[in-house]
């Protein structure tokens, strides 16, 4: 039988299940990556498992989004993840060696390895053929102990690309591209694989910044093939042993194909304030733009800074107009001094921040009130620069690069010759010496813990009815930003969840914390697409935490399901979703939830309306995680 590259990967790592769309499978997983946003819980969790030592072929652990050390907290996450990477077999990544996700591609990433990360924008690694994929820190937690992850197997989507990208497109207008054809919901339970001849004519980081914002399309992952490029690509990081060829067969079958012509692409945009909202940059003509920022995991590679250096050499941004660079890491850093191209960014005016993720969470570098800021970042929802009516839009380096010389949005036909694309050079330096590699035998290591370092909550299992109002109303697009904002004083936080669930729905509704305290608890009330956006576990810990019994919605992002799933809040789909209008905000809800089967509807009692029902798209498992009380709570059970 021929199959997909997305097939063949699964097939080598089934442990069980059937390969039909939308069945239970689980995949052996041989690489995990955390950062230290997401991490710190992840390893609590995996203490708690009660392992000595992980049992992955690598497990990484990076330091790049709370990288600002403003008090004692971030630092001491630091000091937590250092030494509990040394006693468990993890190799730790400090504090300024760059972003998660670029250093993983330069360093780690492997075609045909499987890869989960406590970040949603892991499948990065999908530009060399690595099939990766952002989880829920638990479920990463479980991935270092051996288990296997459990998905819904993908519906797989051909992305034929066809043609070369002219002038001044880029790899990130082909992804901005694709967002506008199919929406934040159109990868929901699919994997995204490029082929056709145009692929050949994408270097590794386009690749990699492609499939980076496939997760703001909703997917499973995206994968590009493993060829000629990626063989390149391995020899320049210094690691060609790493290199295997991998692509589908030539008569492999998809559920879906959707065409691309790269040769027609131009400069775009994702308007505010969501990464579907697509818009040329010729439309934008005239429009002042006040702050730039380029980097992030999605756009801080060698090759997107050296043309944004190209584009800057000699000339001075304009007055008005702030330029940030974050690069991705210190390799990207060294190669970009090595040949002069630090120079024409400073002379410019940019100002060279630390390689870490930095503006793109909101951890400084926020524009002014009501500013434009064009981000070569991966998402621009409201609030997540760090000020609540900046209007952002997403870009190419290019685009942006422009935009800060110009101090607003023009016209490309106005923009001259494009610079070419970067090859890497000669001699490409190592960073790999930055990595702490952990002892053989981590038995005498002493885990440092500082007194922001909480011991996770424990919770009950699933009562036999639900009895609990409606405790907030939320609508369309709801992202995890919104359920936990980012930032530097949250973000700290992260490995403390009674103090980090003060701010669960803060900028939604800032009452909504001691409203569902008095309540004791409750449920929400979401529209389509509820969850989308980070990985971030906390948005489900703070509400369960808060006593947040289940989600009612019209439709859920894949992993926020997961890792309600995971810590036993019931997700529930409106069977009709017209009933949405007709629950209000406050209304008490009673639920039955022994009645409650895999796959099945079931009415649920709303005072003064009556029975409205509802439906799960929950496996047997999976229900039976809720009932526990949450996974944490299952696996303790099943190794007592």
């Amino acid at each position: 039988m021929a199959l997909n590259l997305t097939q063949k990967i699964i097939k080598e790592h089934l442990v069980s299940g059937e390969m039909t769309a939308g069945a239970e499978v689980a995949l052996r997983i041989d690489q995990t990556l955390t950062q230290d946003a997401t991490g710190t819980m992840a390893y609590l969790q995996f203490e708690a498992i009660g392992l000595p030592r992980v049992r992955t072929e690598l497990s990484v652990s990076y330091v790049d989004h709370n990288t600002l050390q403003m008090g004692f907290r971030n630092p001491d996450d630091h000091a937590y993840l250092r030494t509990v990477a040394a006693k468990f077999g993890i190799t730790f990544s400090p504090a300024g060696t760059g972003i998660c996700h670029q250093l993983h591609l330069e360093n780690f990433a492997k075609p045909g390895k499987t890869l989960v990360g406590s970040d949603s924008h892991t499948p990065t690694a999908g530009g060399v053929g690595s099939m990766a994929m952002g989880a829920g820190g638990l479920s990463v937690a479980l991935a270092m102990a051996g288990e296997p992850y459990v998905i819904a197997m993908p519906k797989v989507v051909k992305i034929h690309l066809t043609g070369a990208l002219p002038g001044w497109a880029t790899g990130k207008d082909v992804i901005l591209h694709l967002l506008g054809l199919l929406t934040v919901k159109g990868g929901v339970g699919k994997v995204m694989e490029y082929a056709g001849p145009g692929v050949a004519t994408l270097s590794v980081p386009e690749r990699a910044v492609i499939t980076n914002m496939g997760a703001e399309l909703g997917a499973t992952t995206s994968i590009f093939p493993s060829d000629d490029v990626t063989k390149a690509f391995f020899t320049a990081m210094g690691r060609p042993e790493d290199y295997a060829p991998l692509a589908a067969d030539p008569d492999a079958a998809y559920d879906e194909v959707v065409t691309i012509d790269l040769s027609c692409l131009e400069p775009l945009a994702a308007a505010p304030h969501m990464p579907d909202r697509m818009v040329r940059i010729a439309d934008l003509d005239g429009m002042k733009v006040d702050q730039v920022c380029i980097g992030s995991c999605t756009n801080s590679s060698y090759a997107d800074l050296k043309a944004v250096a190209q584009i800057l050499a000699g000339k001075r941004i304009d007055p008005a107009t702030d330029l940030l660079i974050s690069p991705g890491s210190k390799q990207v850093l060294k190669m970009l001094a090595a040949e002069g191209l630090i120079d024409p960014l400073l002379d410019a005016g940019a100002r060279l921040l630390e390689c870490s993720c930095g503006p793109c969470i909101g951890m400084g570098g926020s524009p002014v009130s009501a500013g434009v800021s064009a981000r070569t970042f991966n998402r621009n929802f409201e609030g997540r620069s760090g000020t609540q009516d900046g209007q952002v839009y997403l870009v190419s380096p290019q685009t942006a690069a422009m935009a800060a010389l110009c101090g607003a949005f023009t016209d490309p036909a106005t923009w001259g010759e494009a610079p070419e694309k970067a090859e890497f050079p000669a001699v490409v330096p190592s960073i790999r010496h930055l990595f702490l590699t952990p002892p053989a035998d981590g038995a005498g290591v002493a885990i440092t813990r500082g007194p922001n370092i909480a011991p996770l909550p424990p919770f009950t299992a699933l009562p036999a009815a639900i009895e609990a109002p409606v405790a907030l109303k939320v609508g369309d697009d709801i992202t995890t930003d919104h359920i936990l904002p980012a930032g530097a004083q949250i973000t700290a936080l992260r490995s403390n969840i009674p103090a980090i669930s003060e701010y669960i729905f803060s900028r939604v509704d800032a009452e909504f914390v001691a409203r569902i305290k008095k309540l004791g608890k409750g449920v929400i009330l979401g529209g389509e697409n509820y969850g989308q956006g980070s990985s971030r576990e906390h948005a489900a810990l703070g509400p369960r935490y808060l006593g947040v019994v289940a989600v009612v919605a019209k439709s859920m992002a894949r992993i926020h399901r997961a890792n309600l799933v995971n810590f036993g809040i019931l997700p529930l789909l409106l069977a009709d979703k017209s009933d949405y209008d007709r629950i209000p905000a406050g209304a008490d809800i009673r639920l039955d939830t022994t009645a409650i089967a895999p796959g099945k509807a079931c009415p649920m009692t709303v005072a003064g309306i009556g029975d409205v029902m509802v439906v799960n798209d929950l496996t047997a498992k999976e229900l039976e995680i809720i009932k526990a009380g949450g996974l944490l709570n299952q696996v303790r059970q099943a190794r007592a």
